[in-house]
């Protein structure tokens, strides 16, 4: 056992930093369970991005959650000043004990400091003294062999001395009434009832993660062939949902369409009430996962050891003739493509869906 174990029963207070996207930070929900159940007094606060929120809003282990608005920065500086100085002041009236870092952000230093935590965890990255110096312990990075992100997370507690159950680990969203009845309705008004739909969420901000559409729409014709109609979901920036009506157009029928119409939370509902989950490395597969939906998953440059759906059934569909990968580049060559992702057949992602589907 650890010589330099933390005593949870002698502290109050935790803060949880993860300043990352979407996903990143819904794979930190079984850390707050697990700080809870190993110690019910303590209140437990996040510190996330203003976008990221709705990712943690509701978790019942957390007491507070603190944001981090990203248009901070192009604030005039007196400006940006005064909110980064209001945020640190409502965390230092918190005053923590113990800062739990779950990146190589430097925010984390500087407010493990200025917070006054006795106890600070972090990664070891490879950064200067200043870094060093202002954790108490730190926890290693997994080497070759890929350790999912979960994991990696819950291995900040582990440095710590506390230790996770299977059951602990579970990703936790909860979408709330509110989010859970709109869908109700929006799903009725299209003839839907749960468990009688796929959810597709083809896109990505990163197009390089992206399966190509005319395969896209290929699948969906194949699934509504079978019996399976397909409800397609993309973030409403103006790139994905320009992808999502090509697509449509290309499926040669009208299709139920989504994009750009739902909160995170009610994409959570939403995906709560398919019968199966079809997309690419993404938030939204990530959130299928956390609801306890199927996933048919794609993967290309990304690494699915590291970011596969969680504690849920599934199928990762990788391309086996691409030994690049997972390179983590934006495309082959930095061209924006990724061959390993687009030579992926669509026989292979239709016959994983009914796999799936049909319980195997």
């Amino acid at each position: 056992m650890l010589k330099d174990a933390i005593d949870l029963q002698s502290i109050r207070r935790v803060l949880v930093i993860k300043l990352r996207h979407h996903g990143d930070v819904l794979l930190t929900s079984p850390v707050f369970t697990v700080l809870k159940n190993h110690a019910p007094h303590l209140e437990i606060d996040a510190l996330v991005y203003q976008d990221t929120a709705e990712m943690l809003t509701l978790h019942p282990a957390i007491s507070q959650l603190h944001t981090v608005d990203r248009s901070w920065k192009k604030l005039p500086p007196l400006a940006q000043l005064k909110a980064e100085w209001t945020l640190l002041a409502e965390l230092q009236e918190r005053d923590y004990d113990l800062v739990v870092h779950l990146t190589e952000h430097n925010r984390g230093a500087w407010l493990k400091r200025l917070t006054g935590a006795a106890y600070g965890v972090a990664c070891e990255a490879r950064k200067g003294r200043f870094w060093k110096n202002s954790f108490s312990h730190f926890y290693p990075l997994p080497r070759g062999n890929a350790r999912h992100t979960v994991e990696t997370n819950l291995d900040a507690l582990r440095r710590l001395g506390v230790y996770p159950t299977e059951e602990e680990k579970r990703l936790v969203l909860i979408p709330g009434a509110e989010a859970e009845v709109s869908v109700d309705l929006l799903l009725a008004s299209h003839g839907l009832a749960p468990a009688e739909f796929i959810h597709l969420h083809p896109a990505s901000r990163w197009p390089f993660k992206c399966w190509p559409e005319t395969k896209t729409a290929e699948l969906v014709r194949q699934l509504r062939d079978r019996g399976h109609p397909a409800v397609l979901t993309a973030a409403p920036s103006e790139d994905e949902l320009a992808m999502v009506r090509r697509i449509t157009d290309l499926a040669g029928q009208p299709l139920i369409d989504l994009s750009g119409r739902l909160s995170l939370k009610q994409l959570a509902a939403l995906t709560a009430r398919a019968k199966l989950f079809i997309g690419v490395d993404s938030a939204p597969m990530h959130i299928a996962a956390a609801m306890g939906t199927p996933v048919v998953a794609l993967f290309g440059p990304s690494g699915d050891r590291e970011w596969g759906p969680w504690q849920v059934p599934h199928r990762v569909i990788a391309s086996s003739a691409h030994p690049c990968r997972p390179c983590g580049n934006d495309g082959c060559g930095g061209g924006k493509v990724s061959e390993c992702l687009t030579s992926i057949p669509v026989e292979s992602v239709l016959d994983a869906a009914l796999d799936l589907l049909n319980g195997r």
